[in-house]
């Protein structure tokens, strides 16, 4: 039997609108789908009725299938003969674990591509009204995880280093840690003033931004319940938020 070849899927950050050409396509004609719960409801209720469909789970806690257990199935479905979507929020390789899944693919001979998404660090901040780059504020960015492979012995991040970057900090997942996080940049110096932005659901209709500093924004976020998923931006950048103003998500 011929083999399936399984396509890995950024949908972008939740607006329906910011999927790429290649993603809509992809999704209407799909006939298996794994995915994940990032992309959103709009998103995911767009996904044929007549697809066979695996919901993968991937929100903090709720991981429906493991890792294993989702590459398995991506692996089954292929030498089933079927070409499969893997759904995924974002953009696959930020942070999406795409890397991973395709490492399997290859290792079991199963053809694969992958379409790009654009990530919830560009797009979350460029509707909540903050660039993260800005000739006057910012001329680098960052993007970290908030939240590392619980199994490791050793954090990969840099704090030290982190603290001292001039630049924009966009942390992925960081909402359980955010304490930790902000803990550790302080500990290493950061300025206290510097100001922070927390975007949930970014791109949606129920985006919301909070806003603070880093010595005030953990109690900001318990006072305000904040949820994942969600970002966090820190930088100078974030001052513009109050300038541009957020778009309306419709």
């Amino acid at each position: 039997m011929k083999k399936g070849k399984v396509y890995l899927v950024g949908s972008g950050p939740g607006d329906p609108d910011l999927l790429t050409v290649k993603a809509r396509r992809l999704i209407d004609n799909a006939k298996v789908v794994l995915f994940d719960q990032l992309p959103g409801k709009r998103i995911l209720d767009s996904i044929p009725e007549s697809a066979i469909k695996v919901d993968c789970g991937k929100f903090a806690g709720d991981h429906r299938l493991t890792q294993d257990e989702t590459n398995a199935l991506l692996v089954k479905y292929a030498k089933e003969g079927h070409d499969v979507v893997r759904l995924k929020g974002g953009d696959p390789y930020v942070f999406g674990r795409g890397g991973e899944e395709a490492e399997v693919l290859v290792a079991n001979g199963i053809e694969f591509e992958i379409v790009p998404g654009i990530t919830s660090a560009i797009a979350a901040p460029a509707y909540a009204g903050i660039p993260v780059t800005h000739r006057d504020s910012a001329s680098m960015v960052t993007f970290i995880t908030g939240h590392e492979d619980p199994t490791k012995d050793d954090t990969a991040l840099d704090w030290e280093t982190l603290a001292r970057f001039d630049g924009t900090l966009v942390i992925f997942m960081g909402v359980s840690m955010l304490r930790r996080n902000i803990g550790e940049l302080l500990r290493y110096g950061k300025d206290p003033k510097t100001p922070v932005a927390l975007i949930e659901r970014g791109t949606r209709p129920d985006q919301r931004t909070t806003t603070g500093t880093l010595e005030s924004i953990a109690d900001i976020a318990d006072k305000e319940k904040v949820k994942a998923p969600a970002i966090t931006i820190i930088g100078d950048v974030v001052k513009l938020h109050d300038i541009l103003g957020s778009q309306i998500v419709s």
